[in-house]
């Protein structure tokens, strides 16, 4: 995975799960109005398990830990499973942290593509449809109690790393987030309570159907 993807991949796991927890209008019927609802205050905190499939390995690789919204552009990923990693934006600056390791960190203006989506996902923290739309089509999907908030980048930079990014929910609340990669990769993200559900052995149907997102 190149160091440009591999961002791109953090700041979306650190960011859309955390927007995603807060109390959507279940009679909503439009986008616009859902993610106008999506607005929480910060500090908010919340357990994630992710599973990435890649084609080039035989399983996913499984993580574990906690995500945090420390306000404006400020966000923090720890992992704890299967090691501790943390790893931060703020103040313009990316950073990642390992047992052992030396920290590593860059500027997001080297980066245009995760500017874009830093910009946007704190749009949606926000709860601000308008902004967020800047960026991205928006639909959304329902089927019964349950939504699927679907994101389609605009810019053709993100595009090219990733295809989109949906929220599935139910009732009131959010339950998984999942990304697709423009390359064939996929990610899904357990939130919340869910997050202590993660299978010891995966697959991305069995993770969309214990979701329950609207397909």
């Amino acid at each position: 995975m190149t160091s440009g993807k591999k961002w791109v991949l953090l700041l979306t796991s650190l960011l859309l799960p955390l927007a995603s927890l807060a109390t959507p209008t279940p009679d909503a019927d439009d986008a616009n109005a859902l993610i106008a609802s999506l607005h929480r205050p910060a500090p908010a905190r919340t357990p994630f398990a992710e599973a990435r499939f890649m084609r080039v390995l035989d399983k996913p690789l499984v993580v574990s830990g906690e995500l945090g919204w420390l306000g404006g552009d400020k966000l923090e990923r720890r992992v704890e499973k299967p090691a501790k990693e943390v790893s931060t934006i703020a103040d313009g600056e990316v950073t990642q942290e390992r047992e052992g390791k030396k920290p590593r960190s860059f500027s997001l203006n080297r980066a245009p593509q995760l500017k874009v989506l830093l910009d946007s996902f704190v749009a949606l923290l926000a709860g601000d449809p308008s902004r967020l739309s800047q960026s991205f089509d928006v639909t959304l999907g329902r089927d019964a109690d349950r939504w699927a908030l679907t994101l389609t980048p605009r810019d053709a930079r993100v595009a090219k790393q990733i295809a989109r990014i949906q929220v599935y929910g139910s009732g009131t609340v959010a339950r998984c987030m999942r990304m697709d990669d423009a390359d064939g990769d996929m990610s899904i993200d357990l939130l919340g309570e869910l997050a202590g559900s993660m299978p010891a052995a995966p697959t991305r149907e069995g993770l969309i159907a214990q979701c329950g997102g609207a397909m």
